[in-house]
């Protein structure tokens, strides 16, 4: 997987996405992580960028509750399933790590989800930087560099949790799931916790909370899902541009 092709690899599975993702409680969105992810963000205020938008869900949450949205993705399918579902919201087909507005231009970033999907993150985690005006925040959540190092050897609540090779090492991988007559495949790329806080550093933003989150009991459809209330299932940082 080293050398696979994220911004490809997603496009090839993008339709899976859209009816994965547009399935009502199918999947840890819908259960517990958006509103775990709305309490990271600030109050509405200028203007809002989703960074890695797919196929618009966020996007039109965020809208609904007072957000100035400007969404963008490199799947023309994603944005294509984004713009239909919303055809007022501003969406552009752009890379993340080239993006075309003016420094500056928004108080606040979000890349829920999108960071370890892209192949150039520290490109896409400093464009976030430059587009921020100062005093804005860059709010992300990616699955947390622990959760995507190893694997449980069972399914229930005690089950061990292994790391086989290094935590410490950035690589390549997918995952597939079948759920509910559903099917999709996650082609990602994970890093530790070092590896964004030291992105973010380098571009001059600070970590101002981080959240490493578990299932709530909200959120445990299955018996199995106990065991990610032991081991933290998502990562959320907060980054601040100082003025």
């Amino acid at each position: 997987m080293e050398s696979a092709d994220l911004r490809a690899a997603w496009e090839e599975h993008a339709a899976d996405f859209i009816a994965w993702a547009r399935k009502p409680r199918h999947d840890s969105y819908w259960l517990f992580h958006r509103d775990q992810f709305l309490e990271l963000l600030p109050a509405p205020g200028r203007r809002t960028l989703d960074l890695g938008c797919g196929e618009g869900r966020l996007s039109r949450d965020l809208k609904a509750i007072g957000h100035d949205i400007v969404a963008v993705d490199l799947s023309p399918t994603m944005l294509a399933a984004a713009s239909e579902a919303d055809p007022d919201l501003e969406a552009h087909l752009v890379d993340a790590a080239d993006l075309p507005f003016d420094d500056a231009s928004f108080d606040l970033v979000v890349a829920f989800m999108s960071l370890q999907d892209m192949d150039d993150v520290d490109g896409a985690i400093a464009e976030a930087a430059r587009v921020l005006e100062p005093g804005g925040r860059f709010c992300i959540a990616v699955v947390h560099p622990l959760a995507s190092a190893g694997r449980f050897t069972g399914e229930d609540a005690s089950s061990p949790f292994v790391i086989e090779g290094s935590y410490l090492e950035s690589f390549r991988y997918s995952d597939s799931f079948a759920r509910d007559g559903l099917e999709m495949t996650f082609v990602s790329e994970r890093r530790p916790i070092q590896g964004y806080v030291d992105a973010l550093a380098n571009v001059r933003l600070v970590v101002d909370r981080l959240r490493e989150t578990d299932v709530p009991d909200s959120g445990i459809v299955r018996p199995r899902s106990r065991r990610w209330q032991r081991i933290p299932l998502f990562l959320h940082i907060r980054a601040l541009k100082p003025r």
